[in-house]
């Protein structure tokens, strides 16, 4: 990379080491092409940090797709509220990565997986580019999965059926793409209002003990044999495709940031990420609380979705639960996860736009990607359905999981080396401080997931 250096300057967004034009964007870019940076900002509009609200909540959805509810579930059912500290230290940890996504994309007006492409041989870039593709596939999976458990319990269609039905519902809502980025942005926040909304209910219902949540957050112990799990819920929760799209979707918003200065829009854009991953993280800590204050409670541990749906309604009853919230509880549950594979999906299409954009310069359209990547993942989850039945696909979306695991430092190893390139962030580089703290929670993660890797291998047993 031989990019002029921005140092000693105040950087202008997409333009400098990543973008010396000026032009946010590449030809083949998912978003919107940026116009030229207008030097010298403007006085900021009170109402003008909204324009920069939206990027993160796309991203966020990933972090409440159906691949977590499993660990959620298991946690809570199992070990009770003990668990939800190690839910908020994995939400700490993705807040920095996709801060430093979100950083990169706006300061150099390139996704990361240009900069890949551009820093790295060709040999090395097509490797990232194949593992990029395989995570978002194994993530595609734990989607496809969970909307067909979804609609298998809200319609009690065969799994077979749901499979193929899920498999073509999200080109719908991808077809509205070409009417505007903005609306996708709606539609994937009247998904998540959705999920929010079904969870904050079933809160209410469970009337969990709220005392024990809050020794839960703060007390970081590991009871005997949940070792596995809380490395599940820490390696499960960074997704690799979330630190590709994030660079890419906050380049929508080069034009309002290249008007009113890049400091503030970084700190609008700041805010907007943790927002947004703090809300994925109430409906993750919503899961696990529920599990706990209805499964744990009852003894009854969950170790399949479909159970978890299944007893919900009785053990409310047991507990003392009215019937009318007996009735619904599971009812919210089903669309809560369908919600959340729905969301996920869309997400998961714009990635693997970014991903095949950046790294080979490839323009699809997203219904073409849609097929192709549903299309792979759609072959293991019909073949375990129809050959092993309904009670292997929780070690499917398991197996979904452990590949994610995989693929994450191949994603996160070069985020932090860009974002910590003077040459290409110039005065906006990572501070020292910063840096290490970024560099350590990249290590932590990376070495949770080794060791979740061995102990899924049964070289290393809890």
């Amino acid at each position: 990379m031989n990019e002029p250096s921005l140092s000693g300057t105040e950087a202008q967004p997409g333009v400098g080491p990543g973008n010396p034009g000026g032009e946010g964007g590449s030809p083949h870019s998912l978003t919107a092409p940026a116009g030229k940076a207008i030097s010298g900002a403007r006085q900021e509009p009170p109402l003008r940090a909204l324009a920069f609200f939206g990027p993160a909540f796309l991203v966020c959805v990933g972090y409440m797709d159906p691949g977590n509810w499993a660990t959620d579930l298991a946690g809570g059912s199992r070990f009770g509220y003990r668990l939800l500290w190690v839910l908020l230290l994995s939400n700490g940890i993705a807040l920095m990565l996709q801060t430093l996504s979100a950083r990169l994309g706006l300061v150099t007006g390139k996704t990361l997986a240009e900069h890949c492409r551009e820093a790295y041989s060709r040999r090395v870039a097509i490797a990232l580019w194949i593992f990029a593709e395989v995570a978002i596939v194994a993530c595609d999976l734990a989607e496809l999965l969970g909307g067909a458990i979804a609609l298998q319990l809200l319609f009690g269609l065969s799994l077979p059926l749901a499979l193929l039905i899920t498999a073509f519902d999200v080109m719908l809502v991808l077809a509205l793409a070409g009417r505007g980025f903005r609306l996708i942005e709606a539609v994937i926040f009247v998904l998540i209002a959705t999920i929010g909304g079904c969870y904050l209910v079933e809160i209410l219902i469970v009337r969990p003990g709220w005392p024990d949540v809050a020794r839960g957050l703060v007390t970081p112990v590991l009871p005997s044999g949940s070792l596995f799990i809380a490395i599940g819920i820490i390696g499960a929760t960074v997704m690799p495709h979330n630190l590709y799209l994030h660079s890419d979707l906050v380049r929508t918003r080069i034009p309002e940031a290249s008007r009113y200065g890049l400091r503030p829009a970084l700190r609008h854009l700041f805010w907007d990420t943790a927002i947004a991953l703090n809300f994925a993280f109430l409906v993750n800590a919503a899961i696990l609380i529920m599990a706990a204050g209805v499964f744990h409670r009852s003894d009854a541990a969950v170790t399949e979705i479909e159970q978890a749906y299944r007893t919900l309604s009785p053990l409310l009853v047991r507990l003392g639960g009215s019937s009318f919230a007996a009735a619904i509880a599971p009812l919210l549950f089903a669309v809560a996860l369908f919600a959340s594979g729905q969301a996920s999906s869309i997400t998961g299409t714009l990635a693997g736009q970014s991903v095949m954009e950046g790294f080979l310069r490839w323009k699809i359209s997203p219904i073409l990607r849609r097929l192709v990547t549903r299309a792979i993942a759609i072959v293991p989850a019909l073949a375990v359905v129809l050959w092993r039945g309904h009670e292997e696909l929780t070690a499917l979306l398991v197996f979904s999981q452990v590949v994610l695991s995989f693929q994450l430092p191949f994603a996160m190893v070069p985020l932090v080396r860009f974002a910590g390139s003077r040459r290409l962030m110039g005065d906006l580089v990572l501070s020292g401080a910063r840096k290490l703290a970024v560099w350590a929670a990249v290590l932590l993660v990376i070495g949770l997931n080794v060791f979740l890797l061995l102990q899924v291998a049964g070289v290393i047993r809890d």
